[in-house]
């Protein structure tokens, strides 16, 4: 188990050794489909280093999950050993209804804003 701070590891292997993804062509393809944000910056290619203490957002079907990588893995173990090089970040403040207003609400995407009020 590596620790030390200034060590770090490909984005794609990473992903394999924490048993996030199957392969590291399952872990490409989930980079090239900006899946995967480090420190809430898409990863734009499995080359990108990670390092301990980096936060990783992976978006799989509706849920989202974020963990802090806590140590590196040396290779790739058991689903309780990879558990162990990393945190679940807790998930109350991840606005799981997607409240948050990033883009237009689906119910008024379509909708022209009434604006003959302002006019003067």
């Amino acid at each position: 188990m590596a620790s030390g701070t200034g060590q770090s590891i490909r984005a794609d292997r990473l992903l394999v050794y924490l048993r996030l993804a199957r392969t590291r062509s399952a872990a490409i393809t989930l980079i090239e489909t900006h899946a995967l944000r480090r420190n809430r910056k898409h990863v734009l290619r499995g080359a990108e280093q990670v390092r301990i203490g980096d936060v990783l957002t992976l978006a799989v079907g509706r849920s989202v999950r974020v963990i802090e990588l806590v140590t590196i893995p040396d290779r790739r173990g058991t689903p309780s050993q990879a558990r162990l090089h990393y945190r679940d970040v807790d998930a109350e403040g991840l606005d799981p209804k997607a409240q948050n207003a990033i883009a237009a609400s689906p119910l008024t995407a379509g909708l022209v804003p009434d604006d003959s009020e302002d006019r003067f």
